[in-house]
């Protein structure tokens, strides 16, 4: 997948970023950043792969993906489809690719619910607009 892009610096100034241990701040910062993710905030990574590529345990990861969805309210983790969807992700990832890439990203997306949680999030009404084409 791999998403050609850059973070939004000013993540360091978003005061819910600034409450979070470094650990947190490190595994979001990974979940915007590591090789799966798409255009489009919404990817799938299994735990295991997530605990390899960041030397934890698997219960660590499921912990650090506990806190970030249920206290921060800023993912939603699927663990049938291992899919993971990242709130507000188009104000925090400076996107390079476009329509076509995210299109193609939302066809793959196998919980649609995740669409919704992240379209719930999004200000652009065109982006919104294409999110609302992919809700069943």
């Amino acid at each position: 997948m791999g998403n050609r892009g850059g973070i939004n610096v000013e993540i360091w100034d978003n005061p819910m970023f600034k409450k979070m241990s470094a650990e947190e701040r490190t595994f979001f910062l990974y979940l915007l950043t590591n090789s799966q993710t798409t255009s489009i905030g919404i990817y799938p990574i299994s735990k295991i792969q997530i605990a390899l590529e960041l030397g934890v345990s698997k219960e660590r990861v499921q912990a650090l993906l506990d806190r970030l969805g249920l206290e921060y309210e800023l993912i939603r983790y699927n663990p049938e489809t291992n899919e993971v969807a990242i709130k507000n992700w188009e104000k925090l990832i400076l996107l390079d690719g476009g329509k076509k890439a995210m299109i193609t990203a939302l066809q793959e997306v196998n919980d649609h619910s995740l669409i919704s949680y992240v379209m719930e999030s999004i200000d652009d009404p065109k982006i919104c607009s294409l999110y609302k084409s992919f809700c069943h």
